[in-house]
């Protein structure tokens, strides 16, 4: 009897150890960073930002895994899908967790039962701009010319169900008008083809936009958030072109599959919010267009419930539905 009692208590201990042997042991290998969009886009720059300044504090081994496809739903569903572990993580955004719930009729997984939330790590305003040898000066030329040719003039996003997209929608019912969308898989060839004058206008982060705005190839119009944007101080918000109450931003956020060890998420989580204060992160993420957040895995989950909520009914009252 008491040789059973000591293997009981042993056990016991080992049970109550193994969190805390789990954390010092992990990461025992590289962790890869599935980022759901194309490279060069704002997703993968904030990813890659971020992922940079906890490896140099950390002595981590971060592996950017590029996944484009159905409006970041590839990647995002084989995050879903992946082992448990803490060795596969995504950078999840507003379109993937928050918007597309509600955009495809059958969503390949659901972004609160099969995902665990580490941290959000920025947030960014939207932008809509016109090649710098564009005819439209200001969003009130580009109003006036969907105004006169209705479904002629243009408009691309990044994809399908992104925000961008989701924020034209907004704007056209704002505006009165009817534009053309123009889907694209990511912000290269968009940015490319809006610059070249194939398309007329395009919209998306201020992340993916601001280098090409300041080397003179793109001319922004407006920006989407309440604000102004620190590093556009001269470009107007749609509300102060005429749209009263318009916001519209998109946020950033790390997550894991569901089951990852809470130790994990809780040392991914903590070595997140450290690299977030440091002032060369932050600054590298605010020339980029993209303002660093933080917090907890718990605060974070509460706000991906909260705007599927949110964009849900922007999704219905706008009659947007993919297959």
């Amino acid at each position: 009897m008491l040789f059973d009692r000591r293997q009981l208590l042993a056990a016991a201990l080992a049970a109550a150890c193994a969190p805390a042997a789990l954390a010092q042991a992990w990461p025992a290998k590289a962790i890869k960073v599935i980022v759901p969009f194309p490279p060069g886009g704002g997703t993968d720059i904030i990813a890659r930002e971020v992922t940079q300044t906890v490896a140099t504090a950390t002595g981590w081994t971060f592996v950017i895994d590029n996944r484009p496809g159905a409006g970041g739903n590839l990647g995002v569903d084989t995050t879903a899908k992946s082992p448990a572990d803490g060795y596969t993580l995504v950078l999840g955004q507003t379109s993937n967790l928050a918007i597309n719930p509600s955009l495809y009729a059958k969503l390949p997984y659901n972004p609160v039962k099969d995902l665990a939330p580490i941290a959000m790590v920025a947030t960014a305003p939207l932008a809509i701009v016109v090649s710098a040898t564009s005819p439209y000066k200001t969003l009130a030329d580009l109003v006036s010319a969907a105004k006169a040719k209705p479904g002629v003039v243009n408009f691309a996003s990044p994809g399908n169900g992104t925000v961008a997209h989701l924020t034209g929608d907004l704007f056209q019912k704002a505006a009165g008008v009817r534009f053309q969308h123009i889907p694209y898989k990511g912000a290269n060839q968009a940015l490319n083809d809006v610059i070249g004058g194939q398309v007329d206008m395009y919209l998306s982060s201020v992340t993916s936009v601001l280098q090409q705005i300041r080397n003179g190839k793109l001319r922004p119009l407006a920006v989407s958030s309440a604000k102004r944007v620190d590093d556009l101080p001269q470009t107007p918000t749609v509300a102060e072109a005429g749209y009263k109450g318009f916001d519209a931003s998109t946020w950033f956020g790390f997550l894991a599959p569901a089951g990852t060890p809470k130790e994990v998420v809780a040392r991914l989580n903590t070595e997140f919010n450290k690299a977030l204060q440091q002032p060369d992160l932050r600054k590298r993420l605010g020339e980029e267009g993209a303002d660093p957040a933080g917090g907890s895995p718990e605060q974070f989950a509460a706000l991906i419930r909260d705007e599927i909520q949110r964009w849900g009914k922007v999704v219905k009252d706008a009659g947007t539905k993919l297959d």
